[in-house]
């Protein structure tokens, strides 16, 4: 199994999830209520609505880490 699958498998807060994101470069552009949109140079600005206690779930992660860049290792 790889090591993404067993990762994704579990659920991840999503405060957990920006902090990894704020880590790699992306930063808060603008903010209305739980929705945040990251920017984050050469690549498309992202919006991140979770609110921080929420679990973020396997497929949803997986879609985060498509468009952001995320590694596992990150997390």
């Amino acid at each position: 199994m790889s090591r993404w699958l067993a990762t994704l498998l579990l659920a991840t807060k999503a405060s957990r999830v920006l902090a990894a994101l704020q880590r790699i470069g992306w930063s808060i552009k603008r903010q209305a209520s739980s929705h945040k949109t990251l920017e984050r140079t050469g690549w498309k600005d992202y919006v991140f609505s979770f609110h921080d206690g929420d679990e973020i779930g396997p497929k949803m992660l997986a879609r985060i880490v498509k468009h952001t860049g995320l590694e596992l290792s990150d997390l």
